[in-house]
């Protein structure tokens, strides 16, 4: 069986920290080096829930996109949320590592994840790292379809293909519209608006798209018919927790491990229920 430490260099060939963003928090949270590793659980987020899933499966490792303390702490007291998640990892012996926007920029990343689960050929980076002499990591997508869809179909594909939410997937734009590429980018993207207009795309899916943003970028392309599909942030980093999965399996195989590789199906979408408008303004 492989030491934490062995599994956890074989994820840094895949997610080197140095590639996160100067504000991010990745790498190993909790964890003994020479621990012995027999099972890892892939999961969005390092809350209660998913740590306990990685006790009831005897898991040695959780590896997470999301950090547990993004901007430190003072205290592991178990008596808050992120203290109990971290007693419970030791006394367990679960070890926590964290790939967070290394993994967004990855070549194969977050994004490759969502563009694969939704069919969608991946062109090139909407964001390109400048320091990649490839031009294949970057932040976001931008794809092409096989056949053009509209707006609408492309919206129902999102649905049926992603993790069931409350929020399911919102549209701005003409749902008639026809789509032949898209730019994609999982988690929050509203940031991206410009990068998303420079890549002359039909549309844009991601999530956490803002009121204010959305309606002036929606305003800013006016007439053209590029729409905005928003999902569950959730929902849309999923689909690389099994890429992730696929990769550390790989990397197993190749080193003779005997890992067994698992991904949480546990939904961690903080909305729970969703309730469709009925009402008009008066």
């Amino acid at each position: 069986m492989p030491r934490l430490s062995e599994v956890i260099a074989a994820l840094e060939t895949l997610w080197p920290a140095e590639r996160a963003e100067s504000w991010d928090a990745v790498g190993t949270v909790v964890g003994d080096p020479d621990q012995e590793v027999t099972r890892v659980l892939f999961a969005v987020d390092p809350v209660q829930d998913t740590v306990d899933e990685a006790v009831q499966l005897g898991a040695d490792l959780l590896v997470t996109h999301h950090p547990l303390y993004l901007r430190g702490t003072t205290t592991v007291a178990a008596g808050h949320f992120k203290g109990r998640v971290v007693h419970t990892l030791i006394k367990n012996d679960i070890a926590l590592h964290v790939a967070h926007t290394n993994a967004d920029t990855a070549d194969p990343g977050v994004s490759d994840a969502l563009a694969g689960a939704l069919d969608l050929r991946v062109v090139r980076p909407l964001v390109p790292d400048p320091t990649d002499p490839e031009g294949r990591r970057g932040l976001g997508r931008v794809c092409e379809l096989d056949h053009p869809v509209t707006v609408r179909e492309l919206a129902d594909r999102a649905a049926e293909r992603l993790p069931a939410t409350a929020q399911g997937i919102r549209v701005a734009g003409d749902p008639e519209a026809l789509v032949r590429t898209v730019a994609v980018s999982g988690g929050s993207g509203d940031s991206l608006f410009d990068a998303v207009r420079a890549a002359a795309v039909d549309a844009f899916l991601t999530a956490d798209l803002r009121h204010h943003p959305a309606s002036e970028f929606t305003a800013a392309v006016a007439p053209s018919p590029l729409a905005l599909l928003d999902a569950a942030h959730w929902a849309t980093e999923w689909p690389w927790c099994e890429l992730a999965a696929a990769q550390l399996d790989e990397i197993s195989d190749r080193h003779g491990w005997d890992l067994r590789v698992h991904v949480s199906k546990t939904v961690t979408d903080p909305w729970t229920s969703h309730s469709p408008s009925l009402g008009a303004p008066n």
